[in-house]
């Protein structure tokens, strides 16, 4: 099965890949490995969900604001070189806008890396930090980056 029908039995989708709205691009090969920029969660051209983990949003949207962000980072990859290019999914970083005292971070990189082994099964599996931010662009709750190696 490919890994968009693979996404679609999820029920989800992957978007048009973002544009960089800065002096940077959406994703860089080197070797065989590509690396993301960060992904915050836009769908539908405006972010899912806004401010503080879990004070103004609560674990599971920012889980699914991670989810969001790997769709996202996911589209970037399809258009470089399409996801059935992608061997292994190496490392992710998750980016939580932590309220003071929040400590879950790891909970909310869950959504991402869950969602990263359900598509790609082992190959899915991969390292990560959970990284408390005291501000994310746009308020976002979560912003998420991949490694990935694709195929020679």
């Amino acid at each position: 099965m490919s890994l968009e029908k693979k996404i679609q039995e999820l029920g989800l989708e992957l978007p048009p890949p973002a544009a960089p709205v800065g002096s940077y691009l959406s994703a860089v090969r080197t070797g065989n490995l590509i690396y993301t920029s960060g992904q915050i969660p836009v769908k539908d051209g405006k972010p899912m969900f806004t401010g503080k983990v879990p004070s103004q949003v609560t674990l599971e949207q920012a889980q699914s604001a991670a989810r969001q962000c790997v769709l996202n980072a996911l589209a970037t990859i399809k258009s470089m070189v399409g996801l059935e290019s992608i061997a292994r999914v190496v490392r992710i970083n998750v980016f939580v806008n932590s309220a003071v005292g929040f400590t879950d971070q790891a909970k909310v990189a869950n959504g991402a890396s869950d969602l990263l082994v359900a598509i790609f099964g082992d190959a899915g599996k991969h390292t990560r930090c959970a990284i408390g931010a005291a501000e994310l662009p746009l308020n976002v709750p979560v912003e998420v980056d991949l490694i990935v190696e694709v195929k020679q």
